[in-house]
């Protein structure tokens, strides 16, 4: 498809924000027509979000407290990419920080944009299975409880608008259609 009809040009960047988590930019583009607008966003480095599969079928979830929300969240591991960081390698640190698993075998999913609206934010899906448990190590200032439940416990909480979370309603999908036989993974050691 041609897309140029859609396109915009980046004229300008301004830095609104640097903060230690927080990157926020203004631009100035030029539009298809020729005329000019401006566009806010937040610049993100990406993550990785994990689908840990016990051997019984249970997935492991966390509740953790989340400030913007201003409520406790039910998640997938998941955590932000260092720079340079590999993605599996990245999917396999948070889920031992986070849970205290390690596993056996990773499956690459897919990926999703959150917010595409106003972030660069990323989030690369993985799977995991052949889970072994282990410690955690969490970062300092990080809370949260890790917890298991049924694929089906997950899908009405989902459905329930208990969970809301969007890497977490979009790894229910890929887990939804993957335990069906619907879509398939491509597991590595």
């Amino acid at each position: 498809m041609d897309d140029r009809h859609l396109v915009e040009k980046t004229v300008s960047r301004e830095e609104i924000l640097r903060g230690r988590f927080l990157h926020a930019v203004r631009d100035t583009v030029e539009l298809p027509d020729g005329s000019r607008a401006t566009r806010e966003f937040v610049v993100h480095p990406g993550a990785v979000a994990v689908i840990p599969l016990l051997d019984d079928g249970r997935v492991v979830l966390e509740r953790q407290y989340r400030h913007p929300m201003d409520g406790v969240m039910i998640e997938f591991p998941a955590g932000k990419l260092d720079p340079g960081e590999d993605r599996l390698l990245c999917a396999r640190r948070e889920l031992e920080e986070e849970t205290g698993y390690t596993a056996r075998e990773w499956a690459h999913a897919g990926m999703l944009h959150p917010v595409i609206s106003y972030s660069t934010e990323f989030i690369d899906i993985w799977f995991a299975r052949g889970l072994v448990p282990g410690p955690q190590r969490l970062d300092q200032g990080e809370f949260l409880e890790v917890f298991t439940a049924t694929p089906q416990e997950l899908l009405d909480w989902c459905r329930t608008g208990r969970v809301t979370d969007a890497k977490t309603l979009i790894g229910a999908l890929w887990l939804q259609n993957v335990l069906s036989g619907a879509w398939s993974l491509d597991w590595q050691s």
